[in-house]
């Protein structure tokens, strides 16, 4: 095993890999990557499975003779999850439920109607018929009470896109409010996780642009850490608060911080970056591969996070005084998010439906 990615591992980071493909299963990579590169988890999402499903030769032979076109990306697409929750939960059993996961995502054409989000939610964690199954939503608006209606139901949840902390808090508390519904309905909170999942290099992506249009270049690449320590500081105060001690009473888990987007878009960055800086106990990093191998290769693990959420605050406070509204900012950063994976969903659909012809 990878002797750096054994550190990070027990330093408190779980590894999960941000990729997934029927090469991937059915190559033994993926089984490889769980071996040797402490991976204990993966993730989805629409650009990821339009990336796979381009090669057509892996999917043809199940696909062939279907011709409606969602239809067939729910198949393939639950079927690659299926398999990945299936190596996994030897893992999953190891860890009790929090590591050994395998997220995917609802249609984010659906991610502005909530009774949608939550129909949909609903039917993959039907269909792919696994207890390690995370069900991804996003953290938009509409969003929100689809995420406290799904874990009331008692699916577990990876909340994606999130890129502020008011949206954050959100989360949380829907989290919450779902775990008091399903205690309410008899449910059992200990098979009830959640993840959410802080956007981090798209962060210093659109700040680091503004900031250079203010003439600023001495603030790049400081505010998407700053605003993860922002954020685990928000998750601190939230699952060490007596809310979430009277459920925890009754088995209730808590809801990890995922650091996602952890590859480096900027080449003058470290590209082990947005790894080394975001240590902390009980918190998940999902790389691709790339920022994985580079990790094993020549990555360092830096200080800790926890306690600098004063630290992130102030730097926050400097670019904002800069003149960066972050407000702005990361609304333009959601709105990008959801549009991004449209987009990715609409090039899924165009290549199955190629490939049904």
């Amino acid at each position: 095993m990878t002797d750096r990615l054994k550190a990070l591992s027990d330093a408190g980071v779980s590894i999960w890999l941000d990729d997934l493909s029927r090469d991937r299963l059915t190559s033994g990579n993926l089984a490889e990557l769980i071996e040797t590169k402490s991976v204990v988890g993966v993730t989805t999402n629409p650009t990821i499975f339009a990336a796979a499903l381009s090669d057509g030769d892996s999917y043809a032979g199940q696909l062939q003779g279907l011709t409606d076109v969602d239809e067939a990306i729910r198949l393939a697409t639950t079927t690659d999850v299926r398999d990945a929750a299936d190596l996994l939960k030897p893992i999953y059993d190891r860890t009790g439920g929090f590591d050994g996961r395998v997220s995917i995502e609802v249609s984010p054409e659906l991610a502005h109607d909530t009774d949608a989000t939550v129909a949909e939610a609903q039917k993959l964690y039907d269909v792919v018929g696994r207890e390690n199954l995370l069900v991804k939503i996003p953290a938009t608006k509409a969003g929100i009470p689809a995420i406290a209606e799904v874990i009331g139901r008692g699916i577990s949840v990876n909340v994606t896109l999130i890129f502020n902390e008011d949206r954050y808090r959100e989360v949380m508390d829907a989290y919450l409010t779902g775990l008091e519904t399903a205690d309410a309905a008899g449910r059992d909170l200990n098979t009830i996780h959640s993840v959410a999942s802080f956007f981090i290099s798209r962060v210093d992506v659109e700040i680091d642009a503004r900031l250079t249009a203010l003439g600023r270049e001495d603030l790049k690449g400081k505010a998407a850490i700053a605003n993860a320590q922002v954020a685990l500081g928000a998750f601190e105060e939230v699952f060490g608060s007596e809310r979430f001690a009277a459920l925890k009473a009754k088995g209730a888990n808590p809801q990890r911080p995922l650091w996602a987007s952890t590859g480096t878009k900027d080449p003058s960055y470290p590209d082990t970056l947005y790894v080394s800086e975001l240590v902390a106990s009980n918190v998940v990093n999902t790389m691709p591969e790339k920022t994985l191998n580079a990790f094993a290769d020549h990555g360092d693990i830096g200080p800790r996070m926890e306690g600098t959420a004063g630290e992130g605050r102030a730097v926050l406070k400097e670019i904002a005084d800069a003149g960066v509204d972050l407000d702005d900012a990361f609304q333009v950063l959601e709105d990008e998010g959801v549009e991004k994976f449209i987009v990715s969903w609409k090039e899924l659909q165009e290549t199955v439906r190629r490939s049904l012809a």
